[in-house]
């Protein structure tokens, strides 16, 4: 049986380390600070770990839309995603 192994990359590696770190740092937060519910921009009541999964979520179809719609380079969009991430986080 011939298998296929996902090509692990230095920027790959990279963007699971980050996302990993991320996690363990809102675990953390919520350890000292436990969150409350709180309703912001979006529609429906949510917590710091919705909120965070909300702008990860997003900023995934923010990258999918960017490649299918646009001919630039991925790293320009990488940018709008920390800012949205960051936007639905505080305000959310």
């Amino acid at each position: 049986m011939d298998l296929e192994w996902m090509a692990w990359t230095p920027v790959t590696a990279g963007f699971f380390i980050a996302i990993g770190g991320m996690l363990v740092g809102m675990g953390i937060w919520q350890y000292i600070s436990p969150t409350i519910e709180r309703k912001g921009f979006l529609p429906i009541k949510t917590t710091r770990g919705d909120r965070f999964f909300i702008g990860l979520l997003t900023s995934a179809y923010i990258n999918i839309a960017w490649v299918g719609l646009t001919s630039w380079s991925l790293w320009f969009a990488v940018p709008i995603c920390i800012v949205w991430l960051i936007i639905v986080l505080r305000f959310g």
